[in-house]
């Protein structure tokens, strides 16, 4: 998709700076990548401080449910 943005050149030279790109393209992709996947795991965060992942008794557990296979 094309797109006409304007960016202050500013900003521009610290992502690419920042994430290694080629061009501008490149980096503004790389850049919107990481965004998206550090709101992602925030949202995994919120959703486990929520609801924490409870582990059952350990061997003991484990071991009754393979013997009730």
């Amino acid at each position: 998709m094309k797109l006409t943005a304007i960016i202050p050149d500013e900003l521009i030279e610290e992502i690419k700076t920042l994430t290694g790109g080629k061009n501008i393209t490149e980096s503004v992709i790389i850049a919107m990548r990481e965004y998206i996947n550090q709101k992602k795991i925030n949202s995994l965060i919120d959703n486990i401080q929520k609801e924490p992942v409870v582990m059952e008794d350990s061997a003991a557990y484990i071991r009754k449910l393979n013997r009730n296979r």
